[in-house]
């Protein structure tokens, strides 16, 4: 199993979830979060004065995925968050050793 954590602009989360929906995927978690990468942040002006915005507004998805539909879930991901623009996100995987379903007590793949 895997987890991918993927970090995207705000407006771009129902085309995301639509987007891996249509391929199966059935639980995502969504985080509000701050951040900046290359971009270094951005100013804006607000009532006529500039000012400096050093964490840019995202959204983090989390969801784990059997390993073999790993590919699939980057590919609709990516396709479904980029915009072109810089700040487009991210997209990490990681090993996931153990599940449990709590209510069911169902482990590993048959837990997600």
């Amino acid at each position: 199993m895997k987890m991918i954590v993927a970090v995207i602009k705000p407006f771009k989360l129902e085309e995301v979830r639509e987007a891996l929906t249509s391929i199966g995927v059935q639980g995502l978690m969504v985080s509000e979060v701050k951040g900046y990468g290359r971009q270094s942040g951005h100013t804006e002006i607000y009532r006529g004065a500039e000012y400096v915005v050093n964490f840019v507004p995202k959204l983090k998805l989390e969801l784990v995925v059997a390993e073999r539909v790993v590919p699939q879930v980057v590919d609709a991901l990516a396709a479904a968050a980029r915009t072109g623009k810089i700040g487009d996100g991210k997209i990490f995987v990681l090993d996931v050793e153990q599940a449990l379903r709590v209510r069911t007590g169902e482990t590993g793949e048959e837990a997600l």
